[in-house]
C-alpha cells in the first residue's frame, strides 16, 4: 500500500512537471511581450539557480566540488542549454504564439536522437526512424500552416527559425548531459549548468538596460518570472530528475508527451489563442513521433534487464 502511495506521488509530480513546462510558454509569452530576450532569460535562471542552490545545500549540505573536465563541460552546458536556448525561446515567443511554439519545440527529443546516433553510435532503429520522420512532419506542418508547397517557394518566419535554434542548443544541451552525468548526480549537473548560463547571461541583460527598472515591473510580469523561474524551472527539473531515480528514464520520459498539449490548451484558456486544424494535426504527428522514439528505448531497456 505505502508503495503504492509512492508511485502515486511521483506519477503525479511528473505529471505537473509537464504542466509546469506547458505553462513555460504562457509566462515566456508575457515575458517576452514586456521585456528583451537576454533580461527575461537573466531573471528566469537567476531565480531558478537560487532555488537549485538552496535545495542542494539543504540535501547535500554543500555544492560538490568539480575538476576541469567537469567545469568544461559545465560551461558548454551552461550557453547551450541556458544563455543560447533561453535567448532563442523569448525571442521566438515574440513573433510566433505560445501553442506553434510548443509544437516547433517538441521536435526536441526527436533531434536528440538523432544527434545521439551519429555522436554515440546508438542504433537507428524503424521506431526511431518513424519517430524522427514523423515529428518533423508535425513541425512542419504546423510552421506551414498545413500549406507545404507554400514553405518551399517562401522563407521560412523569423520566429520560427528562431525557435529551430533553440531546438538545436537544447539537443545539445541534453545530449552531452547524458556526458556530465556518469560521473555527477542529475540536480548537482543542472544547478551548475543554471548557475553558469546565469552568469554569461548577466552581462547582455545588464547592457539591454532593462534590469535598471525592475522596480517599475507590473504584478503580471513578476508572476511570471516567479512561475517560470521556481516551477516551470527549478522544481519541475527537480521533480522530473525524482522519477527518473524512482521509475527510470523511459518512463519519466513518456510524461513530456503532454508538454505541446498543456502548452496548447492554456494559450487557448488565458491568452484566447485560436486553434487551427494544422496545428492540431502537426500536435498529433510530432506527439505520435516523440512517442515512437521513446518506445523503442523503453523496450531495449526491458530486453536489457531481462
Amino acid at each position: 500500500m505505502n508503495q503504492l502511495i509512492k508511485d502515486n506521488t511521483v506519477y503525479a509530480k511528473l505529471f505537473l512537471t509537464t504542466l509546469f513546462w506547458g505553462s513555460n510558454y504562457i509566462t515566456g509569452k508575457v515575458m517576452s511581450a514586456n521585456l528583451l530576450p537576454f533580461t527575461s532569460s537573466f531573471l528566469r535562471f537567476f531565480i531558478a539557480s537560487l532555488f537549485l542552490i538552496l535545495f542542494v545545500l539543504k540535501k547535500y549540505g554543500k555544492l560538490p566540488p568539480i575538476d576541469f573536465s567537469q567545469f568544461l563541460l559545465i560551461i558548454f552546458l551552461g550557453l547551450s542549454g541556458v544563455t543560447f536556448f533561453n535567448f532563442f525561446f523569448f525571442q521566438g515567443l515574440k513573433y510566433v504564439s505560445a501553442s506553434r511554439a510548443s509544437i516547433i519545440i517538441s521536435l526536441n527529443p526527436s533531434l536528440i536522437t538523432l544527434i545521439s546516433i551519429f555522436a554515440f553510435k546508438e542504433k537507428m532503429t524503424l521506431a526511431r526512424f518513424m519517430g524522427i520522420i514523423l515529428s518533423l512532419l508535425g513541425a512542419v506542418t504546423v510552421i506551414s500552416d498545413g500549406n507545404l508547397p507554400e514553405l518551399f517557394s517562401k522563407k521560412i518566419g523569423y520566429g520560427e527559425l528562431i525557435l529551430i535554434g533553440g531546438v538545436i542548443c537544447w539537443a545539445f544541451y541534453s545530449v552531452y548531459g547524458k556526458v556530465i552525468m556518469k560521473k555527477m548526480k542529475p540536480i548537482i549537473a543542472i544547478t551548475y549548468s543554471c548557475i553558469a548560463g546565469t552568469f554569461f547571461l548577466m552581462v547582455p541583460a545588464l547592457l539591454e538596460g532593462e534590469l535598471n527598472h525592475f522596480l517599475q515591473y507590473g504584478l503580471a510580469l513578476w508572476s511570471s518570472v516567479f512561475i517560470i523561474g521556481i516551477f516551470g524551472t527549478a522544481l519541475s527539473f527537480t521533480w522530473y530528475y525524482e522519477g527518473i531515480k524512482k521509475i527510470g528514464p523511459a518512463r519519466s520520459g513518456i510524461f513530456i508527451n503532454f508538454v505541446p498539449v498543456f502548452a496548447t490548451l492554456l494559450a487557448v484558456l488565458i491568452l484566447r489563442e485560436k486553434v487551427n486544424a494544422s496545428l492540431v494535426m502537426g500536435a498529433i504527428l510530432v506527439i505520435c513521433g516523440v512517442f515512437l522514439t521513446n518506445y523503442q528505448g523503453r523496450v531495449s531497456k526491458a530486453v536489457a534487464v531481462s
